[in-house]
Parts: structure tokens; C-alpha cells; sequence
């Protein structure tokens, strides 16, 4: 078994990504996996998975929240402190933490771009966060 926290997780299209702990490329979860109630699986919690070869890409599979007291205590509260964005009061713009940064690329390219692979994904994810470390758009 290996853990993670989850990256992104779309409950209508019933796909979403976990970072592992141990770091190496995102892995591709899908709701026919998951063994808790799918409303629970939400950006940020921790699970545990076992990890297949997809064939597009490394594949989550029996996938458990790690702490479901937790998850549903959030999904009660609707934790919308974690997904509300940062007002900026002096009229700069909002610098990203990486992981933020990651986040919200990662939901961008599943948009306009949903056919894209894991791997294509953490490719094209690399390249563009170390052009945003360079011109200082994001957290170092």
C-alpha cells in the first residue's frame, strides 16, 4: 500500500489524481476505485492506494481515505476555507504557493485538454513550473 494526498478529484467525471508521498509521478485514480463514499474524496486528504500500471500511466487502485472521521467532517462543514481565493488588498498579484500552482495547472489542462495522460500531464506540469520558478510567479 502507498499513500498520497489528492490532488485534484472531479466527483461528476469520477476521475482525479493523488501526489504519493514518497514523490515520482501522479497517479490516476477513478471513482470504480475508491472504497469510501466518493463526496469524501476531496483536494488535500490523505489516502492509501495500491498502485497498478494503467497502461497510460500509473492507475490507483483500492483506494481508502486515510482519515475518513476527517473527510467527513470536512465535507460537513463544506471546508470552503480551503478552496475560497486569496483577496490581494494591495492590487499586486497573488503569488502561488508550488503546490497551489500545480493544482490549478493541472485543472486547467484536464479542461481544455482532457485526453492528456498522466505522464503527459507531470511532463508538461515540470516544464511549466520551473518557467514559472524562474520569472518568480511562484513560491520557491
Amino acid at each position: 500500500m502507498t499513500s498520497g494526498k489528492i490532488l485534484r478529484f472531479d466527483e461528476v467525471r469520477g476521475y482525479g489524481f493523488i501526489a504519493p508521498d514518497e514523490g515520482g509521478e501522479d497517479v490516476f485514480m477513478h471513482a470504480n476505485d475508491l472504497r469510501d463514499e466518493k463526496h469524501l474524496f476531496q483536494p488535500g486528504m490523505t489516502v492509501t492506494f495500491d498502485v497498478e500500471d494503467g497502461g497510460r500511466g500509473l492507475k490507483a487502485s483500492n483506494v481508502h481515505l486515510a482519515d475518513r472521521e476527517a473527510a467527513a467532517a470536512a465535507a460537513r462543514q463544506g471546508d470552503q476555507s480551503a478552496r475560497a481565493p486569496r483577496v490581494v488588498e494591495d492590487g499586486l498579484a497573488d503569488l502561488l504557493s508550488q503546490s497551489e500552482f500545480r493544482q490549478e495547472l493541472t485543472e486547467a489542462m484536464l479542461e481544455t485538454a482532457p485526453t492528456l495522460t498522466g505522464s503527459q500531464i507531470v511532463l508538461l506540469r515540470r516544464k511549466i513550473v520551473q518557467l514559472a520558478q524562474s520569472h518568480n510567479w511562484v513560491e520557491r
